[in-house]
């Protein structure tokens, strides 16, 4: 569980609209257009765990997108292979030491209000993995994105525990959807 810390805009693509994967294709395509450097290599962080419904997004997208075969995309935190609080730190500095240069995309689940509830957000800046239920971790990446998968409040964990999967899923397919375009667009 996530919260950004940029000071830039944060922008918003509601799940359930029709036309979420295409605004948000097009601004992720901006945002790493802006970022990245031409042959600059892409790590993809995918925080979270498979062991709670509402923590599995970013394991999710990490599975889906290690099947696929790019020379400069390199996806870290899967389902088999999950980046989180315990190995978050050491996760990190593998891939500062393996690819010095790259410019990192930080994905994680996150909490938020009733209204936001199945919103991917996206935007410049770093995450704060775990702030949504009180971890203290390092912040992730140059850009961040998450879904919004259930409502903050003081039950954080079990929360998770309760979240639903079609609403998980459905965000993963968007964002899914948005790094395979990106893919074809600039790497």
């Amino acid at each position: 569980m996530s919260e950004q810390s940029s000071p830039n805009e944060t922008y918003y693509f509601n799940s359930n609209d029709h036309n979420c994967v295409y605004d948000f294709c097009r601004k992720l395509n901006q945002l790493v257009g802006q970022s990245r450097e031409r042959n600059q290599d892409m790590v993809i962080v995918c925080i979270g765990s498979d062991r709670a419904t509402g923590d599995c997004l970013g394991p999710i997208i990490g599975y889906k997108l290690s099947k696929i075969q790019n020379r400069h995309l390199h996806v870290y935190g899967t389902l088999s292979s999950p980046v989180h609080a315990k190995n978050l730190e050491d996760t990190m500095m593998l891939i500062n030491e393996k690819h010095p240069d790259a410019l990192i995309v930080a994905v994680d689940a996150s909490l938020g209000t009733t209204r936001h509830v199945g919103f991917i957000t996206l935007g410049k800046g770093t995450l704060k993995p775990g702030s949504g239920v009180n971890k203290e971790l390092p912040c992730v990446g140059d850009i961040f994105i998450t879904g919004i998968v259930n409502i903050s409040g003081f039950l954080g964990n079990s929360i998770l525990q309760t979240t639903r999967l079609h609403v998980v899923m459905r965000m993963a397919d968007c964002i899914c959807t948005g790094i395979h375009y990106l893919m074809k667009e600039q790497l």
